[in-house]
């Protein structure tokens, strides 16, 4: 049965969109329609940007720990749907029912939890020299964000810009909206004040472009490809608003001599294929000592045959294709099929599914070790020093994420330093929700998580006394 959504929320309200258009979401288990969504128009974005702006100047005076509360409401709201919430999740994008109740869900609820609680710790005011240096909310915040973690992204943005006082427009991918629309109703249910939070739905060249154009929109906070992100920027730059982006990725997972091999190389499968690959952050490149490369490929392959079956699919056909396609460009340039391939998985007969993917002798200036694939592919690349591993690593117009094994943490700390990436994984180092998460060069600009994403959202004024 489809589900249709037919009106955004905008004010505080769920109203109709100006556009009868609708967007249909495809299942990619079932290659089935499952839901429709408005396609909004720049006049909704209109709409839903004057009642931000109009909202903004009572929802900034608020005091932080009322803006918490309110925040933290909604996240035990979102706790008591979690499982609607990871079945909209799976029926978006496919994700397997493990990976949206942990991940894709159990995320987001941490992350709403740091900003509730860094409300209360966070230093809004302090006294420098002579000075009172005070945090204010940037002001309208254009929040837009992607298919591959639905709901991740939108708490990632929202919940840092409303405990900052800023209010919000969010457009939330048209490849994966029930998560957004199902948060909006639990923001709704929280009490948020009218105005405070909008949802607008659509294509990024028609509403997207809108968003970040729009002259009262004081700031654009988008998680997409590098060159979405770019037209942000340029779009942005005409109002000279703040711009912060996270962007794509193609991270080294580096393995040093003298690391415990088999677990370093089973975890950077993991690494490569989780959410199947589908993650900006993903240890698409594993760089292995040359002496090191036999035993390498044969746990890799071995890991990776372990996991046919247990990924979800690709989001949608494109993608699907697109992945396919650079399989078959590595196997042009001659790189070797140490696993999968571009068959469909034994027994798949529907859904955009990949077989989980290992080449070894790979170069680093083959188009699998260059590009974002996005997908369950890994390239294993030999280096001889560690010089050139290094080299290897950095040789990337992206630097997003990494990871480097080595014999003590000191040795991999070490080598992680020379590393020009935003986060990188010491010996297999977890996920840490309020480090600062965000990239170098063509990965994007500013920080997401944590301290560090609430000032994203904050201006910053000196009173000289």
């Amino acid at each position: 049965m489809t589900k249709a959504y037919d009106t955004i929320y905008i004010d505080g309200a769920w109203t109709a969109p100006s556009s009868t258009e609708t967007i249909e979401v495809v299942d990619p288990n079932t290659e089935q329609v499952v839901a429709t969504v408005p396609q909004c128009t720049p006049a909704d974005v209109d709409r839903a940007v004057a009642a931000a702006k109009r909202a903004f100047p009572g929802w900034a005076a608020t005091p932080p720990a009322e803006r918490a509360a309110l925040l933290a409401k909604a996240r035990d709201l979102l706790a008591e749907r979690s499982a609607e919430m990871a079945q909209v999740i799976t029926a978006d994008m496919g994700a397997p029912s493990w990976l949206a109740e942990r991940v894709q869900v159990g995320l987001p609820l941490t992350v709403l939890g740091s900003y509730v609680k860094l409300a209360e710790d966070f230093t809004w005011e302090e006294n420098v020299g002579s000075s009172l240096v005070v945090r204010e909310p940037v002001g309208v915040v254009g929040a837009i964000t992607p298919w591959n973690y639905p709901l991740h992204q939108v708490t990632n943005k929202l919940g840092p810009a409303v405990v900052a006082g800023c209010t919000v427009v969010l457009k939330a991918s048209e490849v994966a909206p029930q998560a957004a629309h199902l948060f909006f109703e639990i923001l709704h249910d929280a009490g948020f004040p009218a105005g405070v939070v909008n949802l607008v739905s659509g294509t990024g060249p028609v509403v997207g472009e809108a968003i970040a154009a729009h002259p009262d929109v004081d700031m654009v906070s988008f998680t997409g490809s590098t060159r979405a992100g770019t037209r942000v920027s340029e779009l942005a730059s005409a109002t000279v608003k703040r711009v912060a982006l996270e962007l794509g990725g193609k991270s080294a997972n580096v393995i040093l001599p003298g690391a415990d091999l088999d677990k370093a190389v089973r975890a950077g499968v993991g690494g490569a294929y989780l959410n199947s690959g589908q993650t900006c952050s993903a240890l698409t490149r594993m760089l292995v000592h040359r002496d090191d490369l036999p035993r390498a490929v044969e746990v890799a392959a071995e890991a990776a045959t372990a996991m046919a079956g247990k990924l979800g699919p690709m989001v949608n056909a494109t993608q699907f294709e697109r992945v396919r396609g650079y399989i078959a460009k590595g196997i042009e340039e001659g790189a070797t099929l140490a696993a999968g391939g571009g068959d469909l998985p034994e027994g798949v007969e529907t859904g955009y599914h990949v077989r989980p993917t290992v080449f070894s002798d790979v170069t680093p200036d083959m188009t699998i070790a260059r590009e974002e694939i996005f997908g369950p592919v890994l390239s294993i690349l030999p280096y001889d020093t560690e010089e050139e591993a290094e080299r290897i690593a950095n040789d990337t117009p992206y630097g997003l994420s990494g990871a480097v094994w080595g014999a003590t943490s000191e040795i991999a700390v070490a080598f992680a330093r020379r590393l020009r990436t935003g986060q990188v994984e010491i010996n297999g180092g977890a996920f840490n929700p309020l480090a600062p998460f965000g990239g170098y060069k063509q990965s994007g600009n500013g920080r997401e998580l944590g301290r560090f994403g609430l000032e994203e959202y904050l201006e910053v004024k000196s009173l000289q006394l």
